[in-house]
């Protein structure tokens, strides 16, 4: 087959571009209060100051907020135990550092102590507060978090910490 009969005319004006007018584009008018204008969002809200990354370390989910209450840590094990996940109590003394290699994704410190078996079985939040308090009983100076594992999935769904030691952010 030649070219040709794959080829036909094609209706309408062929495309030839914008008609660029200088005088539109490049608007003069108000040129020195242009300079003079600030960038705002259009409302009176400030904005919130960045996290300082410096000597300020933060740990897992809810390690920004204050401290949490035995109440709200007791609320945070029922919405774990009603979906099915079991919690589990680590603790550390230090924090996540680079010693021993520079490799890449290699790190000293970033596992946690297992305090006890994770809680298997464990059908109130009560028996999770009792064991939170002999943590912090044998370990004042640790951090401690809580972990929810799901055993079906085999993964870590949730952790927050519990404890941070006073000398920490």
């Amino acid at each position: 087959m030649s070219a040709a009969s794959f080829s036909a005319p094609v209706a309408g004006s062929t495309y030839v571009g914008l008609k660029p007018n200088p005088a539109k584009l490049f608007v003069m008018k108000d040129s020195v209060a242009w300079n003079k204008k600030t960038v705002s969002n259009g409302s009176k809200t400030h904005c919130m100051k960045v996290w300082n990354p410096i000597d300020n370390k933060k740990f897992e989910t809810l390690s920004y907020l204050p401290p949490l209450t035995d109440e709200s840590i007791a609320r945070e094990i029922d919405y774990m135990m009603k979906k099915g996940w079991v919690p589990c109590l680590e603790f550390d003394l230090g924090y996540v550092y680079r010693e021993n290699s520079r490799i890449p994704n290699y790190y000293d410190g970033r596992y946690w102590t297992l305090w006890k078996l994770p809680m298997f079985g464990c059908t109130d939040a009560s028996q999770v507060l009792h064991e939170i308090a002999e943590c912090k009983k044998a370990y004042p100076t640790a951090f401690i978090r809580c972990l929810a594992f799901d055993n079906i999935r085999q993964a870590q769904c949730m952790s927050f910490v519990i404890q941070k030691p006073a000398t920490t952010s």
